[in-house]
């Protein structure tokens, strides 16, 4: 599934997208950015509460593609730098981790 199907199909916002057809793998679901270190798999996208910049730079670690904040919290500007800088996706979402775990994995199982 691209990035640009994700997005439509679960309602997300893309704040920042800086490659739509990036091909969205898997999802994970952690606030611990060690945990994410070790864990998330390559082409992910991180679903979490962390909006900041260190977030951006485990995803370049992991190989992450996108980044889902929940709760619609804001993206801070220097968040928004880095991830433009580094090609790594900004989406948003109202609905909290949980939710936005299952929609995300019920798409990417279709």
């Amino acid at each position: 599934m691209t990035l640009q199907q994700l997005i439509d199909t679960c309602g997300l916002e893309g704040v920042c997208v800086p490659d739509a057809g990036t091909a969205v793998t898997a999802a994970y679901t952690s606030d611990l950015l060690s945990d994410v270190m070790a864990h998330a798999p390559e082409g992910s996208v991180l679903i979490t509460v962390q909006n900041h910049k260190n977030s951006v730079a485990v995803c370049t670690l992991t190989g992450s593609v996108a980044i889902l904040v929940v709760h619609s919290r804001e993206i801070p500007a220097d968040m928004l730098a880095a991830a433009q800088q580094e090609g790594v996706a900004l989406l948003r979402t109202p609905d909290d981790q949980f939710a936005a775990s299952c929609r995300i994995g019920a798409a990417l199982a279709s």
